[in-house]
């Protein structure tokens, strides 16, 4: 075959994934035999091993099915093992991909890695932290959701019902800065060593921006960050669960320098980013039927704080993005239905490595 025909082949085949339902609506990198080969090998070998069952079709997710479409995204084969956990930690029945992929709210799974395995493959932590130019954290959030979409049938329209969706649809996944970080790494405050890494899974809305270039002090600027969780038009302001908050390195630092904690930071937002049930039960006028989505526990009478999530645990706190600006963000979550998953990577060696304080405490449970 002629180079010509090699390269129309191909061409041909881009254009037959666009016409295919389960396309992301990007072009994609043609499977061939050897670069599939080559990706099972990156996954541990064997194809025909079964990685999970992606909801709502449960379809079966092989390793060489898992090869295809990390290829399609453009993944390079060293990204296998954070794709791996990534798409173990969507498959846990706790996370609920099942009604997370069927739901009419704009939520999608959102990945942050930790570790030195994000240096080592090339991700971003740093500048435009969630937006463009960066192939790892494009290609693995892309082969996440290509799995949603191929093997799990999200697709919109049919399965997946979402009323508006957004741009994390296409690809979420980001990689803590925690070089600019003046708190232990997400996962080493769960029990992970330093020298691990692991890929966090959660249920996120797209950030919502906070902006504060004036406090020069903790309070000023969580005060902003309240505020732009303290709303009552996000899901967690009715349905609780669990909010990812993304705290900006100049922000970090200016709160670190009084001496605060990442758990001070966490119980000072919660504590101060309630709303008054009055408003998310828009007083009553159309009957109690905000009710029944809170837990039993919180006062139903109009003047009562009703906090955005149920404990200070619930609020997954990072530290991203670049070192100039005084910027941060919040990104609601969708329910109590879905739990968070901290999900370890498989060294070199193919070994996993264990929390060394206990049960993975990343949805709260350690609060028990």
């Amino acid at each position: 075959m002629t180079l010509a025909q090699n390269e129309r082949s191909a061409a041909e085949l881009v254009e037959h994934y666009f016409d295919q339902p389960w396309s992301d609506g990007l072009p994609v990198v043609p499977p061939t035999p050897e670069l599939v080969e080559q990706m099972v090998e990156a996954l541990g070998g064997t194809g025909s091993v079964v990685e999970g069952r992606v909801p709502p079709r449960w379809g079966t997710l092989t390793r060489q099915v898992l090869a295809v479409n990390m290829v399609l995204a453009g993944c390079k084969p060293e990204y296998a093992p954070v794709v791996k956990a990534a798409v173990h930690a969507i498959c846990e029945p706790r996370f609920n991909l099942n009604g997370l992929q069927a739901t009419t709210h704009v939520t999608s799974p959102l990945l942050v890695v930790n570790g030195p395995i994000r240096t080592e493959i090339g991700m971003n932590s740093g500048g435009n932290v969630f937006g463009s130019g960066n192939r790892a954290n494009a290609t693995i959030g892309r082969a996440i959701r290509l799995v949603m979409l191929a093997v799990g049938g999200g697709i919109p329209g049919d399965l997946d019902k979402s009323t508006l969706g957004h741009p994390g649809k296409y690809t979420f996944c980001i990689a803590e800065n925690e070089e600019a970080s003046p708190w232990a790494p997400y996962h080493v405050e769960h029990g992970y060593a330093p020298e691990d890494s692991t890929v966090f899974a959660i249920a996120a809305e797209a950030p919502h921006s906070v902006t504060n270039h004036v406090s020069d002090d903790p309070e000023g600027i969580l005060d902003s960050i309240a505020s732009g969780m303290r709303t009552i038009a996000h899901n967690n302001s009715v349905l609780g669960g669990s909010c990812t908050i993304v705290i900006g390195p100049e922000h970090a630092e200016t709160i670190n320098k009084h001496g605060w904690t990442r758990h001070d930071v966490r119980s000072y937002l919660w504590m101060n980013s309630a709303n008054r049930f009055g408003e998310i039960a828009h007083g009553h006028r159309y009957g109690k039927v905000y009710n029944r989505n809170l837990p039993k526990w919180y006062r139903r009478d109009l003047e009562s704080p009703i906090p955005i999530v149920e404990t200070p645990d619930d609020l997954h706190l990072f530290v991203a993005g670049g070192l100039a600006g005084r910027f941060s963000a919040v990104l609601p979550g969708w329910s109590r239905a879905t739990v968070p998953v901290l999900q370890p990577i498989a060294s070199t060696r193919g070994e996993l490595p264990q929390a060394a304080d206990g049960p993975d405490c990343s949805d709260g449970t350690c609060r028990l």
